[in-house]
């Protein structure tokens, strides 16, 4: 029955994806389960499971886009089944015996399907993971009969996990939690997103292949399940390494790099919601130039058009868009603006959209208009799963605003926020392709940048993703969060998660998006919030807050201010609060040139720079659930304040290395736990012995050629970093880029590089070795 039921759902499925056949190295029989096995890479194997063998064969999904590679896999068989080895890893799918009958109990209870069970193991021989099962269940989704499907995997009692995107729920390591990976505005803690990749400190990582809502739970009754909601086969990666940045090699080599960013986009990006003017957005760029603040990007989000999908600039109000732009330009700074996916019924290309059928629509063909379930009546999503509609898309912002001289594009409602569950797109049913939207959406915007800008470096503004967005240039961020404490502590293990899953640039709205609200302080408040003009009297906590929040985003990918509130600049948040941001906001620029080198490393490598301290301490057990500390590159620990009111926190020190403070250079040894004082000031940051951590001086922006005021060195073991610079906003950087490798020799207390510094500065005169 089951298999009848497969084969129609199997046509009507190929009518809507037509899937291109792969070549498997081989497509395996287990009594009517066939399993398809396709290498990537002597770590990356693909393996794939379905009734039908058309679909076993099949191409993956979106997402990965590599091509399969066999070099080096050998195939063998013996009596515990086919055994597929390379210089890395081998994979065994277990022989199964003859199906007996089955005995009256299993009769009910029984799974149906031919089992299917395979293991992994290392080079040495140890086993890594193993499947033990798979599933496939009949269900009626949107119309379509199709299947719930999915996989489970034996969980040590000692393995951990990590990433699967975005869930803001306040935990790091995801074992024994249910993992709803969806895209979902509306979830209670924060928005979610879905990166089905899940990497563990096993020396494995999954990446799953399925479009759909999927359910995980890591870890769960000694256990670890995969569910997705919509599919007719199992269809996942396994990528190995003997380090977590191995897996993020395999995860960059199977769904694409990470673009260097330009360098503006390390720097500060000032943004409100929103500037009523023109004249409102230059008074703000004025006002960081006139108090000697660096800034780089000053960002113009929505309703600065004349209706939701005019994609227009309303001359009422800005009246020169492009001589707006000329100004910013000659202060060194750039500009991002807002685009929208959304169509109102009015605007000038709807009925041209719905024409063409580039709209999500209802099964009667009729765009969907608004969501119901918030009264959102803001217009019809445009398609993007549909290539002439996104092709489209970017035209009109082409022609219609980057011809304003605006620079980079902030595509909002990425989930997309309105949700396609019920409705269907070009490329098939919203519930099966629930997550695709920001790839597909985000790959039009970059392609169209690339042919059309060849010279000039794309980066985009994005609230969701899913596998590979991450090579189309995307800044991501938490979305729309609630300007309280307790949202800035759930920022932290969210955004570790987050770069966990092979995306490295995440970052917040710095002081929350939502109107600031929250509830009366328990502890003094340690910020005085006279002059503050951010928020409401009713709030007298919040410049603490937003200082707070500021000092952990000085050590995240990106650092961006946004709210909703009356204003969001420095100098908004009361004079009291106003000398301590800036002097956090210029150290972020003194550590520019070890930020860009780090994002260089990334674009090398695919190893994000917000790290989880899982990454870089594998042999320390006690930091496999630290989710409120980090490393920031290979030098910073970092420890944000996230309680109102709060002047010591503790922090523990990772064992196998030594540990400075940042703040005083005294010394630690690490596997400690200390209590550390923070004022306001001051957050707990820390600096690993054997680290090289080049200092710029100060700048107005990135715009501005920085020359080194200092390399520090932290000694206590031989260390090497890679110093990069290149023009900033260019492609360039893709063939190269000046760089000189750092080396520090511990023993004989010297640091040499045999080329010459990015800055042409001789190192003679600028290092300085703390404690010496």
């Amino acid at each position: 029955m089951i298999a009848k039921s497969f084969k129609w759902i199997a046509l009507g499925a190929s009518c809507l994806t037509a899937p291109a056949l792969a070549e498997p190295m081989a497509l395996l029989d287990r009594h009517g389960s066939r399993v398809a096995i396709e290498p990537y890479a002597p770590n990356i194997v693909r393996v794939t499971i379905a009734l039908d063998p058309d679909l076993a064969s099949a191409a993956p999904g979106e997402g990965p886009n590599a091509k399969a590679d066999a070099t080096g896999w050998t195939h063998r068989s013996d009596a515990s089944g086919d055994i597929f080895s390379s210089s890395a890893l081998t994979l065994t799918v277990d022989a199964q015996p003859w199906p007996k009958a089955p005995t009256q109990m299993e009769r009910y209870f029984a799974p149906s399907l031919p089992p299917v069970s395979l293991s992994v193991q290392d080079a040495s021989g140890n086993v890594l993971t193993k499947m033990t099962g798979w599933e496939m269940a009949p269900v009626t989704v949107n119309g379509e009969k199709t299947f719930k499907v999915g996989a489970s995997f034996d969980s040590p009692a000692d393995e951990h996990y990590y990433g699967l995107g975005q869930n803001q729920e306040g935990y790091m390591d995801l074992r024994g939690k249910q993992i709803d990976c969806q895209h979902f505005y509306d979830a209670p803690a924060g928005e979610t997103v879905c990166v089905p990749f899940m990497v563990t400190n096993k020396g494995y990582g999954i990446v799953w292949d399925n479009p759909a809502r999927t359910l995980i739970q890591p870890g769960l009754h000694s256990s670890t399940h995969w569910q997705s909601q919509v599919g007719e086969r199992v269809s996942f990666f396994v990528i190995t390494g003997k380090t977590t940045d191995d897996l993020y090699a395999g995860y960059a080599k199977l769904t694409g790099a990470t673009p260097l960013p330009p360098k503006a986009g390390f720097g500060l990006i000032q943004s409100k919601a929103r500037y009523e003017s023109q004249q409102e957005l230059l008074d703000i760029a004025n006002g960081y130039r006139q108090r000697n603040l660096p800034i780089d990007v000053m960002v113009l989000d929505w309703f600065y058009w004349t209706r939701m999908g005019q994609m227009d600039i309303d001359r009422s109000y800005f009246p020169d868009p492009k001589g707006m732009n000329d100004q910013l330009n000659a202060m060194g700074m750039r500009s991002i603006i807002s685009v929208w996916p959304r169509f109102e019924r009015e605007s000038r290309y709807f009925e041209y959209l719905k024409a063409k059928g580039w709209f999500l629509h209802d099964k009667d063909g009729l765009p969907v208009d608004g969501l119901p379930m918030r009264f959102d009546r803001a217009g019809a999503l445009i398609d993007s799963t549909n290539p002439e509609a996104r092709e489209w898309f970017w035209g009109k912002i082409r022609d219609n605003i980057a011809s304003q001289g605006f620079d980079w594009f902030w595509l909002d409602e990425t989930e997309p926020d309105l949700v396609p569950d019920g409705y269907f797109y070009a490329k098939g049913s919203g519930d099966r392709y629930h997550n695709l939207f920001p790839l597909v959406h985000t790959t039009g915007v970059a392609e169209g940048s690339e042919r059309d800008r060849p010279g000039f470096r794309n980066m985009i503004l994005a609230r969701a993703a899913y596998l590979g967005s991450q090579r189309n240039g995307g800044l991501f961020w938490s979305s729309d969060v609630k300007s309280t404490w307790e949202a800035l502590h759930r920022q932290i293990p969210a955004g570790l998660n987050f770069t966990a899953s092979g995306l490295a640039y995440w970052g917040s709205d710095i002081g929350g998006w939502q109107w600031p609200k929250g509830p009366k302080a328990e502890n003094p408040i340690l910020v005085d919030p006279a002059g503050a003009t951010a928020m409401g009297a009713d709030y007298p906590d919040y410049p603490e807050l937003f200082v707070r929040w500021f000092q952990y985003s000085v050590f995240t990918p990106t650092l961006r201010i946004h709210g909703q509130r009356p204003g969001t600049a420095l100098w908004e948040y009361g004079k009291a609060a106003e000398p301590i941001l800036a002097d956090w906001l210029r150290l972020r620029y003194t550590l520019m040139p070890y930020i860009y080198a780090l994002g260089r490393h990334t674009y090398d490598t695919g190893a994000p720079f917000m790290r989880g301290l899982f990454m870089d301490f594998p042999n320390d057990p006690k930091v496999s659930d630290i989710g409120d500390q980090y490393m920031f590159g290979p030098a910073f620990l970092v420890a944000p304040v996230t309680v109102q009111g709060q002047t010591k926190r503790p922090v523990y020190l990772p064992a196998g290395t030594a540990w400075y403070d940042y703040w005083s250079n005294q010394r630690f040894e690490g596997g400690q736990t200390i209590e550390v004082d923070t004022p306001i000031n001051r957050i707990p940051l820390f600096v690993k012995a054997g680290s090289i951590v080049p200092m710029g001086v100060q700048v107005k922006s990135t715009a501005e050629k920085q020359a080194l005021e200092s390399i520090r060195v932290y000694p206590g073991a031989d260390a090497r970093f890679t110093l990069y610079d290149d023009d900033g906003t260019t492609n360039a950087y893709r063939k190269g880029g000046m760089k000189a490798n750092l080396v520090w020799n511990d023993a004989a207390k010297s640091l040499t590089s045999k080329t010459k510094l990015p800055s042409g500065q001789a190192i003679a005169g600028l290092v300085q070795v703390v404690g010496q």
